[in-house]
């Protein structure tokens, strides 16, 4: 198990904060790195890199670094950033205007002030200019209707209020948004009128920005207006969205002209001249010259008293006069721009004419979301009108499911079906000369994501590849790590890739740099996903062992590690050993060798091998083993020499489970003592492939390779020569691991969490369990996430930041002094959830004096856990217990509640329940008294039923008809003012409705029907017409009045019955007498006398016409007793004579036959194709001699391709081939040349 990686620390020891400063100051924001000369420190302003200049100032001393800017302006309020290493802090400078100074009126102009001052506000809004609207209404822009959106939430915490600025002034509305209860960030539009969005006309009189409060977690929205013009008056509107909610504010714009000190001319002010002198600079705004005007005239203290003249309205007199008066008024008035004046006469407000054609037109324009389907109806005044339906001027045509046209009495509707981009456009609906125009908008929806992104962790170097999946492909998307949006930069760190809807961001070689969260962001949503990099961890699959070795024998030192790239050295005694004649350092693969030849007694001690970028060694010893005799025969007794535990024998050690156990003992006795080693009473050798028992001059050695655990206990060493012996007993103590911990249990569940407990390891390894380490994944991911890198000491914990509605495991790993235990088993699979919002709008449906009828609507946030329904409660008024109205819950949104008691004043509350159980209640405003309500008789009568009611002999009839009233009133039914007979019809009635049942209709059952509903003495009646219709009789006295040339002339009169409906035409047939097969003349014919045409001279023709209606064809014809000859003119058709054509052709052979050369004793073929007419014969010769009788040869002719098969061919039958064709055209010949090869023997191919 790989050990924990601790999370990426701030390389920032203090950070620069948010500050607000006035207009003209100086500020300086301050950074201080937690290391000495760290990564080179950037500054940004709105993600673009700062550089030293007369602006900015940007010093660094050590750890410490400054940003300062100087003369600060309204344009330096932005998001600036400081970037060192991978981190990255964001703060915001605020700027505010300077308070502003009050002038001190000079004493000459004390009396001119009081008179000026109320003049812009006191001008009344022309007929061009609406007064401002309330706080809450919508503006109305050049007669299009307001905004109705009605599904607010109530997102803003601050609107923009409507404000007033004077002509070349700025103004800023400010708009807040509180972004706790929000999924994703807000986004906030800004329109003038009703669809003008002023996002794309930023620049240099409108800006637009945006801030957020990380701490109150408020996002400030401001759209700020620069050196105001006349025409930006008018109403605004701010709108807010988040995922589903959505909330917009309303509010006005007014521009004031600056007081006038001189005289002002009107006639000037129409006198348009550009800044560089040219001729028309634009349109003006006459209205606010106007005003000027009257602003003017009304504070002026010229000699001539202009405002006792009556005033004029110059365009009050222009909209009532003739277009040919025009010019002699503009002259009047002094008024020369005659093309300006034109085009706000254009633009000016005219009265509606009321629609002849039209009784309710469309509204101004429509917006549907992309895929749904949208219905414009228009109603007309002429229920007979045929319409005409255009898009962008062009007729559109009724070509598949496309477009749906529909006419229901007069209402004509058109239906476009699985809207797109392309039906963004403006239709018309044409009724003659009139024409009815609407504009329809098609709004794209969100891209979501389908599906998120998953946490990945990975070893440092390994490929990364963080994959997501969107609704639509070739849709945008933007990447961020940490909050930074991610780009191509130069060293191709990060590669983005489109594979359909699918989005892949690719790391090529991970680091740990790259650790953080990655977040992928659509328009319709986002993911985010969290990285993980780790260090590989260098496994030793051998180490190096000890060697005793003689002089002149070769010393080999061998190891494997898991990585064969990694490279490393080797030391003696801590000094580096370097490659020579005697010594041979190889690196193959895994395997790190230490050669050394003919070993002299320098060459012994201790060597070591170092990987490379690793903190661990492998250490092994070389002991030169030198052969002396001793000729002074010595007598010592042995004795064992232990330096531990306070010089005791008694000695404990402690090896760690895997490692190597070596016990080196130092012995003295002369002779040299033997050594035995037991364990209990078991003698212990080198019989086991992981025990060495090594006994060299002074020293005993005995090595267990890899401890296990039950290599633990005691270990007795005897030493014995013949002057004696001594013994010692060494403790071995195996620490390890623990043992995994019993399976987590889940024990409670959250909207983005839950608690875990489980059980401690059954063995701890030797050592205190110091904590656990917990990891989690989703149940349909193999990645592990963990949770906590410090051992948590509890067997219970909370695990955050889960996503609600999807399914997750948890395992735990324990800890102790040695490392990490194997991981438990995981936990079962669980889902973070929590209770629904509580139900909406709970009101009474109905009741009675013994129930009630509740209905409710759904929460509005359900969550991602299965609704399994609503409880439903009740309590008396003055207690506290409530009672369930049904026992379980109820998946519907009504519920009636029977056997109630009469007078009882109860109180109601539904709860929602999920499998986490109920949600807050929602009760009634008040508590209800169960009485009955009295209620007036009302027939709520289909509109369908209020026109007659048509169907066909043999339909089935099921009339429901809904009313109201209470208590339960009494339902009449009357056919033709006679009580209805249940023989007739069947009559079925509940306490809301009424159903009138004919199983078979007849004839008969036509006429009208009559439905009371009475309660005591009120009541209301409906009618309803009842028409049943059937196939009309036939037609009567049908008749030959006339025959000329191919024409014969019919006549016949109506049928006596018509089917109880009009007839609406006949169906005409002729027939030939001879073969009496008919054929139709006229469908649908309307007349009672018709003329059959283009009949066949010589023919003689009988005749039959059909009655039809609106059920269709009569079931029997009316035929003609006579029938009509067709006289022959007298001409005698010749037919022509033609020459038969002579299709005779000699024989050619079209695919001559081709040289052969075979081997013996194959089989083969000769083929060839010839063609000629008639059908040539063919005979095949060889050598010039007939072989067609032969049985050696196979002759095949199919469609002209003739075959010549020899079967099994020897020497003999080479030679010429002859193919011959004959007819009584002539003949013709083809040869071919075979040769037969011998077979080439096996043995004389070897």
């Amino acid at each position: 198990m790989p050990e924990p990686v601790k999370k990426t620390v701030s390389a920032f020891a203090k950070k620069p904060k948010t500050q607000e400063a006035e207009e003209g100051s100086c500020v300086v924001f301050e950074a201080e790195t937690e290391k000495k000369n760290d990564a080179k420190v950037k500054w940004q302003c709105n993600s673009k890199d700062i550089a030293n200049g007369d602006k900015y100032v940007i010093t660094a001393e050590g750890k410490k670094h400054s940003l300062a800017i100087k003369a600060i302006t309204k344009e330096d309020a932005n998001v600036y950033a400081v970037i060192a290493g991978g981190s990255k802090v964001k703060f915001d400078l605020k700027v505010v205007s300077k308070p502003a100074e009050v002038p001190v009126d000079a004493p000459g102009e004390s009396g001119v002030g009081p008179e000026l001052a109320p003049a812009a506000p006191a001008a009344a809004p022309t007929e061009n200019q609406t007064a401002a609207p309330t706080h809450d209404a919508p503006p109305a822009e050049e007669g299009q209707p307001p905004d109705t959106r009605q599904d607010l939430t109530g997102l803003f915490t601050e609107k923009p209020q409507s404000g007033e600025v004077t002509v070349g002034e700025n103004i800023t509305f400010v708009a807040k948004v509180n972004a706790e209860s929000l999924l994703k960030k807000p986004t906030i539009k800004w329109f003038k009128g009703k669809w003008m969005d002023l996002a794309s006309k930023s620049g240099k009189h409108l800006q637009l920005k945006e801030t957020y409060d990380r701490s109150s977690k408020v996002h400030t929205f401001e759209m700020q207006i620069i050196a105001a013009k006349p025409n930006f008056a008018g109403a605004y509107r701010c709108e807010v969205t988040s995922r589903d909610k959505f909330d917009s504010c309303n509010f006005e714009l007014a521009v004031h002209e600056a007081c006038v000190t001189e005289g002002f001319d009107i006639r000037t002010a129409f006198r348009r001249t550009s800044t560089d002198g040219k001729e028309d600079s634009g349109e003006l705004d006459f209205s606010t010259l106007l005003k000027k005007r009257d602003s003017f005239l009304k504070s002026s203290n010229r000699a001539v008293q202009v405002s006792s003249e009556p005033d004029l309205d110059v365009w009050n007199i222009l909209s009532h006069a003739p277009a040919t008066e025009y010019e002699k008024i503009a002259f009047q008035h002094g008024i020369t721009d005659l093309r300006g004046m034109l085009k706000r006469l254009k633009k000016m407000k005219k009265e509606e004419k009321k629609s002849a054609a039209f009784l309710k037109k469309m509204d101004p324009a429509y917006q549907v979301t992309k895929g749904q389907k949208i219905k414009l109806a228009v109603e007309v005044a002429n229920p007979d009108v045929e319409v005409k339906w255009l898009k962008n001027g062009q007729a559109i045509q009724p070509t598949g499911s496309k477009y749906i046209f529909e006419s229901v009495g007069n209402m004509r509707y058109l239906t476009i079906n699985h809207c797109s981009l392309a039906d963004d456009a403006a239709y018309c609906c044409v009724v003659g000369e009139e024409k009815c125009t609407t504009e329809l908008f098609v709004k794209e929806p969100p891209i979501i994501i389908v599906k998120n992104l998953e946490d990945q962790m990975v070893m440092k170097g390994e490929r990364v590849e963080l994959e997501c999946e969107v609704s639509e492909e070739g849709a945008n998307v933007k990447w961020e790590k940490d909050g930074v949006e991610l780009t191509r930069d130069e060293s191709f760190k990060y590669r983005f890739k489109k594979d359909g809807c699918k989005h892949v961001l690719i790391i090529n070689e991970a680091t740990k740099e790259d650790c953080g969260h990655y977040k992928v962001k659509t328009n319709g949503g986002e993911s985010m996903a969290e990285l993980l990099v780790q260090e590989k961890d260098l496994e030793v699959y051998q180490s190096i062992a000890d060697l005793t070795v003689k002089a002149k024998d070769q010393a080999v030192f061998k190891c494997e590690v898991s990585d064969e790239k990694v490279r490393g050295t080797w030391y003696k005694n801590g000094v580096e050993v370097k490659s020579d004649a005697r010594i041979n350092i190889t690196h193959i693969g895994r395997i790190h060798k230490l050669t050394i030849d003919e070993v002299k007694p320098e060459d012994e001690g201790d060597y070591t091998f170092v990987p490379d970028g690793h903190a661990f060694n492998l250490s092994a010893k070389l002991n030169f083993l030198e052969v002396k005799i001793d000729y002074v025969p010595r007598q010592d007794p042995p004795k064992i020499h232990l330096d531990c535990m306070g010089r005791t024998a008694e000695s404990t050690i402690v090896v760690v489970a895997g490692n190597k156990l070596r016990l080196d003992v130092p012995i003295t006795g002369d002779p040299a003592p033997t050594v035995i080693w037991t364990k209990g009473e078991k003698v212990v050798t080198d019989e086991d492939g992981r025990v060495h028992v090594e006994t060299t001059q002074g020293h005993c050695v005995f090595t267990i390779e890899g401890a296990e655990r039950q290599d633990e206990g005691i270990y007795s060493v005897v030493v014995r020569n013949p002057a004696g012996e001594d013994t010692a007993d060494i403790n071995v103590n195996v620490v390890d691991v623990p043992d995994p911990p019993q399976a987590p249990r889940i024990l409670s569940v959250g909207e983005d969490s839950c608690v875990v407990q489980w059980d401690p390891p059954l063995f701890d390894g030797g050592q205190p369990v110091i904590g656990y380490v917990l990891e989690r994944k989703k149940k349909k991911s193999y990645r592990w996430m963990r949770l906590n890198f410090d051992p948590y000491p509890d067997t219970t914990y909370e695990a955050k930041r889960m996503i609600e509605g999807v399914e997750y495991e948890m395992r735990v790993y324990a800890v102790n002094g040695i490392g990490l235990s194997r991981h438990s088993s995981a936990s079962q699979p669980f889902v973070p959830v929590a209770p629904t919002s509580a139900p909406i709008g709970l009101c009474v449906d109905d009741i009675c004096d013994t129930s009630i009828s509740l209905k409710w609507r759904p929460p509005e946030r359900i969550g991602s856990a299965v609704l399994e329904g609503y409880g439903v409660e009740y309590c008396k008024e003055g207690t506290d217990e409530w009672i369930p109205a049904i026992q379980g819950l109820t998946d519907r949104t009504s519920l009636t509640i029977k056997n109630l008691t009469t007078g009882d004043k109860l109180q109601f509350r539904v709860r929602a329940y999920n499998m986490a159980g109920p949600s807050a209640p929602t009760t009634l405003a008040q508590p209800v008294t169960i009485r009955e309500i009295m209620q007036r008789p009302k027939i709520w009568l289909p509109r369908n039923l209020r026109q007659t009611f048509i169907k066909t002999v043999g339909e089935m009839v099921n009339i429901v008809i809904q009313f109201q009233g209470k208590p339960r009133p009494k339902i009449t039914w009357s056919k033709d003012g006679e009580l209805l007979s249940p023989t007739l019809a069947s009559v079925r009635n509940s306490d809301t409705d009424t159903i009138l049942f004919i199983r078979k209709t007849e004839r008969k059952h036509s006429g009208k029907y009559v439905l009371q509903v009475q309660i005591e003495n009120m009541e209301d009646t409906a009618s309803i017409t009842l028409q049943i219709v059937d196939l009309p009789g036939p037609p009567q006295a049908l008749k030959i009045t006339d025959i000329w040339g191919f024409n014969v002339a019919l006549e016949w009169k109506p049928p006596k019955d018509n089917g109880n409906c009009e007839i609406t035409g006949y169906k005409v047939q002729k027939a030939e007498k001879k073969t009496m097969e008919w054929f139709t003349v006229y469908e649908q014919y309307r007349r009672t006398n018709c003329i059959a045409s283009d009949l066949v001279m010589g023919n003689e023709y009988v005749f039959r016409v059909f009655a039809i209606n609106m059920v269709g064809l009569s079931p029997e014809p009316c035929n003609t007793a006579d029938s009509a000859y067709i006289q022959k003119t007298g001409i005698e058709y010749k037919p022509p004579t033609y020459k038969e054509h002579d299709f005779a052709q000699a024989p050619k052979f079209t695919h001559p036959l081709v040289n052969r050369s075979i081997i013996a004793g194959y089989s083969t073929t000769l083929s060839c194709s010839v063609r000629g007419m008639p059908k040539p014969k063919v005979t095949w010769f060889k050598n010039k001699m007939d072989i067609s009788n032969e049985g050696k040869y196979r002759m095949l002719s199919k469609q002209g391709v003739l075959t010549l098969e020899i079967r099994k061919p020897c020497m003999f039958d080479g030679g010429v081939y002859t193919c011959k064709a004959v007819n009584d055209s002539g003949e013709d010949i083809v040869e071919c040349k075979l040769e037969v090869r011998p077979q080439v023997a096996k043995e004389e191919k070897k």
